[in-house]
């Protein structure tokens, strides 16, 4: 009998709105309608796992009762690009008005949706399964909101925040420019999680019952929470190596280690500009 091969299916679709010319001098508009584009799971019902990058917009995602992934796309204006020193007076510029591409490749439950102008500012909305491996990343000009969603996170921005609420499960989130509230129902107490910033708040909430191991550090901020905390000693290593011939470094580590419900798995949080909060449900 003939070895049988496997065959692998991947199903692409994609969202295209192209309308209409933009003259530079016509006054703005109310921005369209969102564009929604519909990508069913090869196997509905089972986990699966989501990956969206952009370069400029928001991402928000948010669990239905539903089995199919519901895009919804829209674009949005940018800053105007300054007129060619060279153009002279009365020249207009002639661009495609609120255009893009958004493609989406799902191939044995696993889905990755792309914009391929990755310069036009694209803002989408989706609605999706719970029980998810969820990736997430941003560059400029947008926001990362995640609300009601069951699974494993990993959630990346730049210049902009991050916002979880009613997460059951784990994630690892940080952006470089922007505030990151996360907001637990309950957490996997087995994984554990990572929160960063560079410039702003991380405010995390968990439950009152949770159980972990807080690793705890703000170079320029204050510490703050409800929970009955165990402490442990600070994290402090001195260490003077030399880095070529004549040439030495020092280096001073200082985290604050401390555990909430008898320790569990590590959480660590971390920022250089801005406050850390650790809360509990009310």
């Amino acid at each position: 009998m003939p070895h049988m091969k496997k065959i692998r299916i991947t199903a692409y679709w994609i969202l295209l709105l192209f309308t209409g010319v933009n003259l530079h001098a016509q006054t703005s508009s109310q921005p369209p309608s969102p564009e929604e584009l519909t990508v069913p799971l090869s196997q509905p019902g089972k986990p699966y796992s989501l990956n969206i990058a952009l370069v400029n917009g928001s991402i928000k995602v948010t669990s239905y009762p539903g089995k199919d992934i519901i895009i919804e796309a829209s674009s949005r204006n940018g800053n105007k690009k300054e007129m060619p020193e060279d153009a002279g007076n009365g020249m207009k510029r002639i661009s495609p008005k609120n255009g893009f591409e958004i493609t989406a490749k799902e191939e044995n439950n696993n889905i990755t949706i792309e914009n391929k102008q990755p310069s036009k500012l694209v803002d989408l909305s989706l609605k999706i399964p719970q029980d998810v491996t969820l990736k997430l990343s941003t560059i400029n000009n947008g926001e990362i909101d995640v609300d009601n969603i069951r699974g494993e996170l990993e959630i990346n921005n730049v210049n902009g925040s991050i916002k979880l609420t009613n997460i059951s499960g784990s994630a690892v989130a940080s952006t470089v420019n922007g505030t990151l509230t996360a907001v637990f129902n309950a957490i996997d107490p087995k994984s554990p999680m990572a929160f960063s910033t560079l410039n702003g708040n991380v405010d995390l909430t968990l439950p009152a019952t949770a159980k972990a191991s807080l690793k705890l550090r703000s170079d320029r901020g204050e510490i703050l929470t409800d929970f009955d905390v165990s402490m442990e000693k600070a994290q402090k290593t001195d260490k003077t190596e030399q880095t070529h011939p004549g040439m030495y470094q020092m280096k001073l580590d200082d985290w604050i280690l401390c555990k909430i419900g008898g320790g569990g798995p590590e959480i660590l949080m971390k920022n250089m500009n801005g406050n850390i909060y650790i809360r509990k449900t009310k």
